[in-house]
């Protein structure tokens, strides 16, 4: 894996990126490897190993990352379910409720997630018209300070877990011994 976790000056995730641009950043002074990924890359002079964390020597001042306007992300929004039925299918599909030939633009306000069905029997009409009504009202999702990381719950390095917040370190199997034997039994 050529991920790095890149860490802020306070130790708080900050960012994710490739390990070409981890060991830049590391060579010309601006971070430091916390943690290497037991991988090294050699060259005519020198043997490099590759980080798999690093922290920033600077702190970063960053604004609050914002959820792009994607096809996944709106499904996501939406539950992956027909915003005018509710029901879920395997393949799901856009529909503006103002028509963009009607005014409509694309953007959150203006795109759910509809069933191939219901996606048809409304066209190109407005909701009025269709006879259909949505069952949510379609609205910017809100973003956290660790909506970058989202994608790696589940997946992300063990190196990783000590920087992560809790709710984006996978879930440890916990064995709880019974003091008192077996209570299946």
């Amino acid at each position: 894996m050529d991920q790095v976790l890149v860490l802020n000056q306070n130790y708080e995730p900050l960012n994710v990126c490739n390990l070409r641009r981890a060991i830049v950043l590391v060579f010309c002074g601006k971070a430091e490897i916390l943690i290497e990924n037991h991988r090294q890359i050699h060259s005519v002079s020198c043997i490099i190993e590759c980080p798999s964390v690093i922290r920033l020597q600077r702190l970063v001042c960053r604004p609050l990352p914002r959820v792009r306007l994607t096809r996944r992300e709106v499904f996501r929004r939406d539950g992956y379910a027909c915003q005018y039925c509710g029901r879920r299918t395997g393949h799901p599909t856009l529909d503006h409720v103002v028509p963009r030939h009607r005014g409509g633009k694309h953007s959150w306000e203006n795109l759910v997630t509809a069933c191939t069905q219901c996606n048809h029997r409304k066209g190109g009409r407005p909701l009025k018209e269709a006879g259909m009504r949505l069952l949510r009202v379609p609205l910017r999702p809100k973003s956290s300070p660790y909506y970058f990381l989202e994608k790696w719950v589940g997946r992300s390095p063990e190196e990783w877990w000590p920087f992560l917040p809790a709710h984006l370190r996978p879930e440890a199997e916990v064995s709880v011994a019974c003091p008192w034997g077996n209570p299946s039994r």
